[in-house]
């Protein structure tokens, strides 16, 4: 990794700036569920020990350009405090002068979260009048938001141009670092696990990925659209008409590297209590759907995995919600978990998988940011990590 971070940059007795990943679940006023506020203590905990006043920013949710009570980011203080053992402050806003008030009134070691920076349509349109109110509040700049680090806002990219110094924290610095490894220097055999619905969404990934992996599994909605261009009939399936061309194409490349489910789970119908029935995957009867890969692919998928030095996951095997279609998914994350390789699990359903699979602990690493963990894996420059200051 080629940018600073908060270790590079001298915080004592400055007021730190911190772009965080707050975008938590809310559920009756309490935060329901902290790995993303939890993810960030390592970053916030050094800036205090160092003697910065630490003032957060982040968005929840996506309010409409306004502020809006179901939005606000005062459940994600309270939950932080408690984590952190200190008062934590909630300001009414993130701009203006009662803010720059509070913010003048800290004392280092103070920790302060600013309100939700979507309640300001100029956010999401990295607006520089804006970025400059924020730039106000800070001495330098800090960056842990790698769930955010793909997009051109102004709190992850153009305020980061205006503050003297712009670090990673910890958690960007660990996102980076093993994200880059796998496109970089993996360790071999380098196995690449992509699932989830459709195969238009993980194209880029997919081609990028075909010219540094040893095997790519592929399992999910998007495994439909390879089968039926393989002339399967998938009946019902979820499958990606326009996109049969593509994966054809993908297949044509990829050679023996891409590997596809030989048996599926079927339902007669998208319910959790559906009717089930483990066929080939040439064998989806008519006005039945594939919900997820079964036994014979999940000891395929298995055994290579086994085998391999470094693995990245993307996406479930199954349709995951439901628990009767979700053993694909919890396998491969077991499966995952014991093969003692490099793992890189990326965010949402994957993240969720190796937690419930109760694997979580044995993962080197897992993605705080799916949408950005994908766009890194495209091989794509994330604008918030190229604002900050390189090395």
């Amino acid at each position: 990794m080629n940018k600073k971070t908060v270790r590079d940059i001298d915080v004592s007795g400055k007021r730190a700036l911190v772009r965080v990943d707050f975008n938590v679940p809310i559920k009756d006023g309490a935060v329901a569920d902290d790995t993303r506020i939890a993810a960030a203590l390592p970053t916030i905990r050094y800036l205090v020990e160092q003697g910065a006043i630490v003032i957060l920013m982040s968005h929840l949710g996506r309010p409409k350009g306004g502020p809006d009570p179901k939005y606000s980011l005062a459940p994600a203080a309270r939950r932080l405090g408690e984590l952190l053992g200190k008062p934590v402050g909630i300001a009414p806003d993130c701009i203006g002068a009662e803010v720059e008030k509070m913010v003048a009134a800290l004392r280092p070691g103070d920790v302060l979260l600013l309100e939700n920076v979507r309640f300001h349509a100029e956010e999401e349109k990295n607006d520089p009048a804006f970025a400059a109110q924020l730039a106000r509040l800070g001495d330098v700049y800090v960056n842990d938001a790698f769930g955010s680090a793909h997009r051109a806002h102004a709190s992850t990219e153009a305020v980061a141009r205006l503050l003297p110094a712009a670090a990673a924290g910890f958690l960007m610095e660990a996102e980076i670092d093993y994200l880059s490894r796998t496109l970089e220097a993996p360790e071999r055999p380098f196995v690449a696990i992509l699932g989830g619905a459709k195969i238009s969404d993980k194209v880029k990934v997919v081609e990028n990925l075909l010219a540094k992996v040893d095997r790519l599994l592929i399992g999910g909605g998007m495994a439909n659209t390879f089968l039926k261009s393989k002339g399967y009939d998938m009946a019902d399936s979820l499958v990606e008409d326009a996109s049969l061309d593509m994966a054809r194409s993908l297949m044509s490349d990829a050679g023996d590297k891409l590997m596809l489910p030989v048996d599926l789970v079927v339902a007669d119908r998208f319910e959790a209590d559906a009717q089930v029935q483990h066929v080939g995957a040439d064998r989806v009867p008519a006005g039945w759907r594939a919900m997820d890969i079964s036994r014979r692919t999940v000891a395929l998928y298995s055994s290579v995995i086994a085998g391999a030095r470094m693995i990245v996951w993307n996406g479930p095997m199954g349709v995951f919600e439901f628990p009767r279609f979700a053993e694909g998914t919890n396998a491969v994350a077991r499966a995952v978990a014991d093969s003692g390789a490099t793992a890189i699990v990326g965010g949402g359903d994957s993240a969720a998988a190796v937690q419930q699979a109760g694997v979580a602990d044995r993962i080197s690493h897992i993605s705080t940011g799916g949408g950005a963990s994908l766009e890194f894996l495209e091989g794509r420059t994330l604008p918030g990590v190229a604002a900050l200051n390189d090395v």
